[in-house]
This record gives structure tokens, sequence and C-alpha cells, in this order.
């Protein structure tokens, strides 16, 4: 499904777009993440998307490519890089979010809205929520309200599902549907919301 740019005026763009990619664990993010940048090169190839990873969970950018190639070495670098969060590692994300000044910017964080995401998310412009359960969203649009993001979709993460499903804008302007099987090691980048998804944010 395209989205109509009509609505979506270049005229609202942003000069320096940072945008959080949170959720509760195990939805998906990091292969939304890999696909989502596939999806945007593709589409605007001027326009290359810098990850941030903000969480010490030891999942970098690299986890999903190593993954694909090698799952059991990849899981072992993770578990060898996991930590947990410090005020350094906090202090130093931060700074980064704050400094960045590509007009694209991706922050994969945690799936807790805690205060150390609020932290590393305070100069960030927009967020995008993915969640297996829509009844979490509530907690995250607290978490948005109250650092000032603009919410950019809010999806679910249907793991045993099928197919996507993209619902019809309205007049927040937050994508809304579904994604289906957010699996490890696949390639994602071209299932409906990841397109629609990745229109929404280049022409926010």
């Amino acid at each position: 499904m395209s989205l109509e740019r009509s609505r979506l005026s270049s005229s609202s763009h942003r000069a320096h777009k940072k945008i959080v990619l949170g959720g509760p664990s195990h939805s998906g993010k990091s292969v939304l993440r890999e696909g989502l940048k596939k999806a945007i090169i593709r589409k605007q190839k001027d326009t290359y998307p810098f990850f941030i990873t903000a969480a010490p969970d030891g999942e970098g950018c690299w986890f999903q490519v190593s993954y694909k190639k090698n799952p059991s070495r990849a899981q072992q670098l993770k578990k060898n890089y996991k930590k947990s969060f410090t005020p350094e590692f906090v202090n130093r994300i931060s700074n980064h979010v704050e400094k960045c000044r590509l007009p694209l910017t991706i922050v994969d964080i945690g799936g807790i809205p805690s205060e150390e995401n609020k932290k590393i998310c305070k100069n960030a412009t927009h967020i995008v929520i993915l969640s297996r359960d829509s009844e979490k969203f509530e907690e995250w649009r607290k978490f948005a309200q109250e650092l000032d993001l603009n919410i950019v979709a809010e999806i679910v993460s249907d793991y045993d599902g099928s197919d996507d499903t993209i619902l019809p804008l309205i007049n927040d302007n937050i994508l809304r549907g579904s994604i289906h099987h957010l699996e490890r090691g696949l390639d994602v980048s071209g299932r409906p919301m990841v397109q629609a998804l990745a229109e929404h944010i280049l022409y926010l």
C-alpha cells in the first residue's frame, strides 16, 4: 500500500529527524530495523538512515546480517557484548543522539520506558512503537508525551500472522496496522508495512 504523498507534504520535513524505535522486548525491533534501513535506501538513495544502538543488549546493527550467515556465532557474539546500563553508557549514547546532525537518525532503544531510555531519547524528535500486544502501546504513548516525541507509527508485531495490515491514516497522521512474522534472519524490507513505514518516515 502506498501512502498518499499529498497527506505527507514535504513542506513539513524536519532538517534532522531523530526517530526512536521503541516498544517491549521480543517484538522484533531488530528485524524491523534492518528491513526499514533497506527500504528507505531503495526509496531515496540520497538519504542513508544512521542507526544508533541505544540498548546494551549486544544486538547492534551488525546482528541481523551476522545471524543470517551464522546464527550460533551471532548469538555467541551478542552474549559476549551484552552489558547492563551504566551512567557512562547512557551519557555517551545521549550525547550521540543530541549531537547527531544527519538528516535521518533512528535510535533503537531497549524494551522498557525507563529513566535511562528517557535520558537517551530526550533530544529525539519522533517515535515508532512496535509491540506484540496493542495494550502495551499506552505506556509508550506516555513515554512519547513526556519527551515531546511525535508518534510516527503504532505497529502490532503479529509473529504468527501471514499478512501485514495497514489502516487508513486519520487526522493524527499516525501509521497504524500490523506486520507479520518478524523472524531473525529474514529480509522483511519488501513487506507492505515496512514499505509504508519507510515512505511515511521520508515524508514526515
